[in-house]
């Protein structure tokens, strides 16, 4: 009975010992930047806050980066009801020592309102600064 209940203890001390790690873990990821490329940027991300703010209730915008061709596919509901679906290209260039993204809508809609230099990314956040206007903030958390 000894040996049962040790053998319980020691798996419940190791679950609990690998969850305390998970989180370290996860903080760590957080805080470790990632140089600006198409790769590290891939996947599909959500508008957090906008110029500082966060977005009105129910109001969302997600995009999706594809590394492979440099495509995004944006879903978003910000100026129109219902969801609107956006697809386009992007690119990303070193001007400066800064990592500037820019974008081109599909069926010649033309190109992004801006370009934004990536100022901070993460595996779970980055963080974009319109080019002409260094007080449009645009943050993005990593969807899961």
């Amino acid at each position: 009975m000894k040996k049962i209940l040790f053998a319980a203890l020691m798996a419940i001390m190791s679950f609990a010992f690998a969850s305390c790690q998970g989180g370290e873990d996860k903080k760590l990821l957080e805080d470790v930047l990632l140089e600006v490329t198409a790769y590290n940027i891939a996947g599909e991300w959500k508008l957090s806050t906008w110029r500082g703010e966060p977005l009105a209730e129910g109001s969302y915008v997600r995009i999706d980066f594809k590394h492979s061709d440099r495509t995004f596919t944006m879903w978003q509901n910000v100026d129109s009801a219902p969801e609107r679906t956006i697809t386009g290209r992007f690119y990303i260039e070193n001007t400066d020592g800064k990592a500037v993204i820019r974008g081109l809508y599909d069926y010649g809609v033309g190109e992004w309102n801006h370009r934004y230099i990536i100022t901070r990314l993460t595996e779970t956040e980055m963080e974009w600064v319109a080019l002409d206007n260094p007080e449009d903030i645009t943050i993005y958390k990593k969807a899961i």
